[in-house]
Parts: structure tokens; C-alpha cells; sequence
């Protein structure tokens, strides 16, 4: 294949950052569809290129290989909430998860997620409404670029993905810095805490489309 001219590159850059803005700025779950259905099949390309570098999902697989595998990764149940094509899908599956099942509320992204061959089950699903899951279900819930701008907000997610999660389970999620405070999220994390569903094990501060100098609260919650 021949590399591409600047040119090129510059165009292909332009398409991704466009995509990008117009993600961020969507309004309703009907934007968010139509969207993501333009963007599936060329999805993975744009963020991985060196102009977005989009470090989140491999940054959340070590942290949840690191903290909420103790089990080990081939006898976890895991549900990957806003898989999207399966970036972390597919890091967990490096590290030799066996099980991860995959919810996103567009079919056209979950279309790219089933050819990875990683999956064991994928849902359409709206964050955004309560998730047709059995209480209890998973030793890990992973949710990264779902909480972010025009996406998902945290009630009634962050809760719905602790209610899922199995006792001593966790929750790994990224919530974009800009929105940690302003959306609610630090509101919603506090509130779980004082009804003892969580115990936070990390807040910490991550890069998260690091080509844009974005930055993400690496969000460990364990439930209780």
C-alpha cells in the first residue's frame, strides 16, 4: 500500500477532526446514531493515527488487568459498556480475557466490534436509559469515550454499570476532564460512596486523546 501524500494525511486528519467536533457537540441520542454511523468503518483508523493518538482504551485494559483481574483475566466475566469498534475489547482479549460482552447504542460500530471475533455477546444499548442486564453479572465493567461531550451522562449510567458489576467487582471508566465536575460525575461518585454501593480505589488523572492534549479522570470503582 503507498503511504499517503501530505496532502492526503491532512485530509484525512481534517475528516477525523470533524468527526470529532461534531461527536462532541451531539445533542440527542438520534445525533450520536447517525453519526457514529457515518464514522464506523473508518473509526479505528482516524483515532489510532498520530494527529488524534488515542491512548484510553489500552491505558483502561492495564488498569484493569492491574485492578480488577485479581482473578485472573481467562476466568473474568466482563462487560464492555460503550465497546464502540472494540478498542478495549480487544486489549482485554490480549491479556487473555475470555468472556467480555459488549453494549453501544450504534449498530454500525457494534458491526466493526463483531468482526474483531472477541465478543461474546453485543447489545445495542442506550447508557442513557437503565441497561438490560442481570444484577451481579460481571467481575468487570470497562466504559471508556462514552462519558464524554454530547455522549452519556452519569445518571443513571454510573450507577447501572455498578449495579451489573458483581460484588468486589469493578468499574473502569474514563470521564473526560472538562465534564468531571461540571456534568455531575464527581456529584454522582460522591453519592454512591455515601450510600456504600463503591469504594473509590482511584481518581487519577490520565491522557486521553493525547494527540489533542485531552485529558480523562481514570475512574476505578469497586463495588461493595
Amino acid at each position: 500500500m503507498l503511504a499517503p501524500t501530505p496532502i492526503q494525511a491532512k485530509a484525512s486528519s481534517s475528516a477525523s477532526e470533524l468527526y470529532l467536533s461534531q461527536a462532541r457537540a451531539s445533542s440527542s441520542t438520534e445525533d450520536c446514531m447517525a453519526l457514529y454511523e457515518k464514522w464506523a468503518a473508518s473509526y479505528d483508523d482516524e483515532v489510532g493515527d498520530s494527529a488524534q493518538d488515542y491512548v484510553a482504551p489500552v491505558l483502561v485494559a492495564q488498569a484493569a488487568i492491574k485492578y480488577g483481574l485479581s482473578g485472573g483475566a481467562s476466568n473474568s466475566v466482563i462487560l464492555d459498556a460503550g465497546c464502540g469498534t472494540g478498542l478495549v475489547g480487544v486489549a482485554l482479549a490480549m491479556a487473555n480475557a475470555k468472556a467480555i460482552d459488549g453494549i453501544d447504542l450504534s449498530p454500525a460500530m457494534l458491526s466493526v466490534a463483531r468482526k474483531t471475533g472477541i465478543y461474546r455477546d453485543l447489545t445495542v444499548a442506550d447508557m442513557n436509559r437503565p441497561i438490560g442486564k442481570t444484577d451481579g453479572t460481571y467481575d468487570l465493567v470497562s466504559c471508556v469515550g462514552t462519558f464524554t461531550l454530547g455522549h452519556v451522562g452519569p445518571d443513571p449510567a454510573l450507577r447501572e454499570l455498578v449495579r451489573v458489576t458483581k460484588t468486589q467487582g469493578v468499574v473502569v471508566s474514563t470521564i473526560l476532564e472538562e465534564i468531571w465536575v461540571p456534568a455531575g460525575f464527581k456529584a454522582e461518585v460522591e453519592k454512591l460512596v455515601a450510600e456504600g454501593l463503591v469504594k473509590v480505589v482511584t481518581e487519577e488523572l490520565i491522557d486521553y486523546v493525547k494527540g489533542h492534549g485531552d485529558k480523562a479522570v481514570l475512574l476505578i470503582l469497586e463495588k461493595i
